[in-house]
Order: C-alpha cells, then sequence, then structure tokens
C-alpha cells in the first residue's frame, strides 16, 4: 500500500483484462499543509483503484483515510476470493455484483471508521472522502462518498463521473450558485457526506462502459481546486504514462499555491497486442499500409 511520508508513489502496474491496464500513482503533502491525510490503494490484481482524503487534522484524518483504503481494498480481495462472502444492502438496484461489492466495500469503510473514533475519543471527528474504481473488462464500477473526484478522459474530451456531495455542489445543482461563485466560495470545504460521521451512510454507486485507450483518473480535492480542467485533460493527453502523468498533475497543483494535499490515480486502458480492436484496425487497413485513395 502507498503510505509514508510524502511524497508518496505507487510505480505503474499492469494487469490482463481484454483490455491492458496500466496505472500509476501520487501523493504529496502540499505547500500548505504539514501532515498528509490522503491516502491510495492499487490492487493490480483485481484492477481495483481506491483513494481517500481524510479530514480532521489532529483528530486523525490521515487515520480515517488509511482504514478508509486498506477496509475497501481488503474487503474486495476477500470476495474475490471467497463467492460467499456478506454483500450489505443498499438501496440501488440492478448494478452488477463488483458494483454491489464496491457499494458494500465503501460502508463497511463507513462503519470501520465511525466504531474507531467511537472506541478512541482522541479520534473523535475524523471522517473522510472515498473514491474507488473497478474495472472488469468492459465495464467501469464506481462507488463514491465525498467530494474526491473520478473522471473518464475520452477522445481528448474529459468529464466527470462523480457528484461532489459538498455544500456549493448542492448550491450549484439547484441553480443557487454558478459554478464560477462556487469556485471562490468559502464553503467549499463543507461536506453534506462523508465516511464516518455516523453508523451509515448513503454511497453512490453507478457503472460505465469504458472503451480502449480511455484514461481514468481519480483525485482528492488537492487537484482540482489547483488545476482546471483543461489542464488536467491536456496532461492526460500530452503524457501517455500513468506514473508520470499523476506526478505531473501533482506538480501542477502545487505550481498553483498546493493549498491541500494533493494525490492523483491515473488508470490508462491500452488495446492488447492482437486483440479485437487492433484486429479491427488491421481490417480496415489497406494491406501495403497505405490510405484509400479517397481517403483525407
Amino acid at each position: 500500500m502507498a503510505r509514508g511520508l510524502p511524497p508518496r508513489r505507487a510505480g505503474r502496474r499492469a494487469a490482463r483484462v481484454c483490455v491492458r491496464i496500466e496505472s500509476g500513482g501520487c501523493s504529496d503533502v502540499g505547500r500548505i499543509r504539514t501532515n498528509n491525510e490522503d491516502s491510495f490503494r492499487i490492487v493490480a490484481p483485481l484492477n481495483l483503484f481506491v483513494l481517500s482524503d481524510g479530514m480532521g487534522g489532529e483528530a486523525h484524518g490521515e487515520v480515517a483515510s488509511a482504514l478508509a483504503v486498506d477496509t475497501v481494498a481488503e474487503h474486495c480481495l476477500e470476495a474475490e476470493n471467497s463467492p460467499s462472502a456478506p454483500v450489505s444492502a443498499g438501496t440501488q438496484t440492478g448494478l452488477a455484483l463488483k458494483t454491489r461489492l464496491l457499494a458494500s466495500a465503501v460502508r463497511l469503510a463507513n462503519r470501520t471508521i465511525h466504531e474507531s473514533a467511537e472506541r478512541h475519543p482522541e479520534q473523535r471527528g475524523m471522517g473522510a472522502t472515498l473514491t474507488a474504481a473497478w474495472v472488469e473488462g468492459p465495464r467501469l464500477s464506481l462507488a463514491h462518498v465525498g467530494d474526491s473526484r473520478a473522471y473518464l478522459l475520452r477522445a481528448g474530451g474529459l468529464t466527470q463521473l462523480t457528484s461532489d456531495h459538498s455544500f456549493v455542489a448542492e448550491q450549484v445543482r439547484r441553480g443557487i450558485l454558478t459554478p464560477q461563485q462556487a469556485e471562490t466560495s468559502e464553503m467549499q470545504s463543507v461536506l453534506l457526506r462523508a465516511l464516518g460521521a455516523q453508523p451509515d451512510v448513503d454511497v453512490d454507486a453507478d457503472e460505465h462502459a469504458v472503451l480502449e485507450r480511455d484514461v481514468l483518473l481519480l483525485c482528492s480535492d488537492g487537484l482540482t481546486r489547483m488545476v482546471t480542467e483543461p489542464e488536467i485533460a491536456s496532461t492526460l493527453v500530452l503524457e501517455r504514462d500513468p506514473q508520470k502523468a499523476a506526478e505531473q498533475l501533482v506538480e501542477l497543483a502545487n505550481e498553483h499555491g498546493g493549498e491541500d494535499n494533493v494525490t492523483v490515480v491515473v488508470i490508462r486502458l491500452e488495446p492488447e497486442p492482437g486483440g479485437w480492436f487492433s484486429r479491427l484496425l488491421r481490417w480496415g487497413r489497406p494491406a501495403n499500409g497505405s490510405r484509400d485513395a479517397g481517403g483525407d
């Protein structure tokens, strides 16, 4: 697991599914804070990626985020190895098993953080955000609580896949604030939902179809408050190595002020040599490798 003194890095790992999945992650304390309350974990054998931003400062936000990523990773590993592992009930239906397992793991992480704070008075008030992604074949399973985000880069376009559970985001959704006003609001740090605050928590669980050459990004708000989405997209387009891309995004956040801890996980879905997408490209290409006479 990637923890310890910042900056922290997890090198690129590859796992085989219908595409080749390459990933990298980086976490840094930033330029203002004195301790890093973020945690992330890449479980390469499962194509599972988990990121958490701890809250609480002296109330051990770093403990909360570590508990969050460890609990999710261990629950999913247990479920993978034991088909009879329990899946806690949620309000959403019609989801694939892995998506339900991921949401169940997040609910378990919430209880673990809450119970730890109940047992240890010095931890009272700690909490965490969590965003987790699990890739299986062409399906991306997401589970999310808080304002850490998941993005999808496809054909150069960046799309936010998660909704922030924050006061200003809710004000924007209701039309009370504009996105521009939200960016400068002093209420940006106020969360409506986080792990550990209550014994139970609502978890956003969702599924998306993914394609070869897609890029997924998980990040804490230390990135999105410092770096614009066009800058994020440009970095992901220009730097194909996931580890280097993650490090460059962290560096950008620090160059822009580094007002918070910043953590980034980048996941690239590359075509497997000889896979269906590569064969499709070959079938559509003239035998001599040149373009058709009528092409552009």
